[in-house]
């Protein structure tokens, strides 16, 4: 897997030797920390940030429910957890999915098992972006057809890209300038006032079209007339708005 991102995990097991030593020969994986304490385990995920946490029920401080529970707090983005443990009673692995385990293995743990697990999650994983991002490029495709911006321009490529990028970091509309420009056009090859020209010009199309009608329906409210168009961050914003309201 050269060139490519490698996978960190974070083991948190007293009889960690084992699978230890397999990940740390994979050129894959990268494991980032390992502990027996469940405080340094939350200290230690919430900064390494691993994408797996690989956890004992029985740590020694707290136990791995607790673990999860305060990271769940703590962390916007959490790590796939999967539970190992010498405990199979169903009421633990319930709980264990139940608190958002992906998977409760019981030990003796074969590390190529546990490898087959992690792809497993990585698969899904990959599908579920894949479906999203699908699902929001033909959201704002039909608004876009909506509201007459054709799709044979650039700033349709534009304006659909920032508007991805605004849904995934609104902030990023604060540095359009500065940074959503530069990002797009990075990606398209070209240049930000290019960028923001093909952009403004997208608008152009869609107001000489006369479908300001479309536009006010579409967000529930009279925001333009004819004579007024909005900025290219204030569409981006507007549009951006809608995706996130609708989840």
């Amino acid at each position: 897997m050269e060139n490519s991102k490698k996978i960190k995990l974070y083991i948190a097991d007293s009889e960690n030797d084992n699978i230890l030593n397999y990940f740390s020969k994979k050129d894959e994986y990268e494991v980032v920390g390992s502990s027996q304490n469940g405080q340094d385990v939350i200290k230690d995920v919430e900064a390494l940030k691993p994408d797996f946490l690989i956890t004992e029920v029985m740590l020694s401080g707290m136990d791995g429910f607790m673990v999860l529970e305060n990271l769940k707090k703590q962390m916007k983005e959490m790590p796939k957890v999967i539970f190992i443990s010498n405990l199979s009673h169903s009421g633990f692995i319930s709980k264990a999915i139940k608190e958002g385990a992906s998977y409760f293995m019981v030990k003796p743990i074969i590390p190529e098992n546990l490898e087959e697990r992690i792809k497993d999650l990585l698969s899904d994983n990959n599908e579920k972006e894949i479906k999203n991002e699908k699902q929001l490029d033909e959201k704002i495709s039909n608004i876009f057809i909506s509201i007459g911006i054709p799709a044979h321009i650039k700033g349709y490529q534009f304006l659909r890209e920032a508007v991805k990028l605004a849904v995934e970091e609104p902030e990023i509309i604060g540095s359009i300038t500065k940074k959503l420009y530069p990002t797009i056009a990075e990606k398209f090859e070209t240049s930000s006032s290019k960028v923001e020209r093909g952009m403004r010009h997208a608008i152009e199309v869609a107001w000489n079209r006369g479908k300001i009608e479309n536009i006010n329906s579409l967000f529930g409210l009279k925001i333009y007339s004819s004579n007024e168009k909005p900025t290219n961050g204030e569409l981006i914003a507007l549009i951006a708005d809608k995706m996130l309201m609708e989840g």
